[in-house]
C-alpha cells in the first residue's frame, strides 16, 4: 500500500475577493514525482505556496508527512520545514554569496557541527547536482541550467524528505531541461525523495510524473497517474496535452 504524504482537504483560497481554490482535495504519495499542471490562471502556483506555509490556510486542512501543517503556530511550522525543501522559479541564490556560501545557510543556523564538516556537506550536495567545479562562483558567474541545479542543491542540503518544484524548468533550453528531468529522476531513485512539481512543460510532465493533478478553475479536475491522464477523454486534459504536443 502507497503511504500518504501529503493529503488536502476542501481547501478554499480567495484574494480580494476573488475565489482562487474552490475546494480542492487530493492526495500525493512517498517517493512518488506529483506533478501539479493546469492552464494558466488555474491556481496551481496559489496550491503550492498554500502547501509550503507562504499562505496561510484559511479554510480547509492541509497534512504533510503525517501532521497537520495548517492548524500549527509560526515556530512549529518553521521547525517542520526542515523536512522540505524548496526550489523557487528563480533560484532565490543571494547574488552577494558564493554557491557554497549559499547552501551553507541553512546547515549553519540548524547543524551544530564545524565549519569544515559543512564545507564536506556542500561538496557532497555540489556533486550530486554535478556542480562540483562551481563550488566558489557566484550566482552571477552561473548559466540559467547551473543557476538552477545551484539553487536544487540548497533545497536538499538538509536531507529534506519532501521537495517542492515552481516551475523549475522556466528559462531553460530544452536540452538544458531534460538535463534538469534527469537530475529530479536521480535524486527520486538515490535519495528516496518525493517531489511535488508545478509546471507547464508537457514534455518534463511525460518524464517525471508518476501523479498527476489538474486543476481547471480553482478546483481539481482530475487526480491519477499519468497514463491515466494521458488516457482520460476529459476535454481539457486532452487539449492540454495536444497543445504541449
Amino acid at each position: 500500500m502507497k503511504t500518504e504524504i501529503i493529503k488536502v482537504e476542501n481547501l478554499e483560497a480567495a484574494f480580494d475577493g476573488k475565489r482562487i481554490l474552490k475546494g480542492v482535495s487530493f492526495t500525493a504519495y512517498q517517493n512518488e514525482i506529483t506533478v501539479i499542471l493546469g492552464t494558466s490562471g488555474c491556481g496551481k502556483t496559489t496550491l503550492m505556496k498554500h502547501l509550503i506555509g507562504l499562505y496561510k490556510v484559511d479554510l480547509g486542512r492541509v497534512y504533510i508527512l503525517g501532521q497537520r501543517t495548517d492548524t500549527m503556530d509560526e515556530d512549529e511550522f518553521e521547525q517542520f520545514q526542515l523536512n522540505m525543501g524548496v526550489l523557487f522559479q528563480n533560484g532565490a541564490l543571494l547574488n552577494s554569496l558564493t554557491v557554497a556560501d549559499n547552501i551553507s545557510i541553512a546547515l549553519e543556523q540548524h547543524v551544530k557541527i564545524p565549519v569544515d564538516m559543512i564545507r564536506d556537506l556542500v561538496r557532497v550536495k555540489l556533486k550530486l547536482v554535478g556542480l562540483s567545479h562551481a563550488i566558489d562562483y557566484l550566482p552571477d558567474q552561473l548559466s540559467g541550467g547551473m543557476l538552477k541545479r545551484a539553487a536544487l542543491a540548497r533545497a536538499i542540503a538538509m536531507d529534506p524528505v519532501l521537495l517542492f518544484c515552481d516551475e523549475p524548468s522556466a528559462g531553460l533550453d530544452p536540452v538544458t531541461l531534460k538535463g534538469l528531468d534527469q537530475l529530479f529522476l536521480q535524486l527520486k531513485e538515490q535519495l528516496g525523495i518525493s517531489i511535488v512539481l508545478v509546471t507547464h512543460e508537457v514534455s518534463s510532465i511525460k518524464r517525471l510524473a508518476d501523479r498527476i493533478i489538474y486543476l481547471e478553475k480553482g478546483h481539481v479536475l482530475f487526480q491519477g497517474s499519468l497514463q491515466d491522464a494521458l488516457d482520460s477523454n476529459i476535454p481539457e486534459i486532452k487539449n492540454f496535452f495536444n497543445n504541449g504536443n
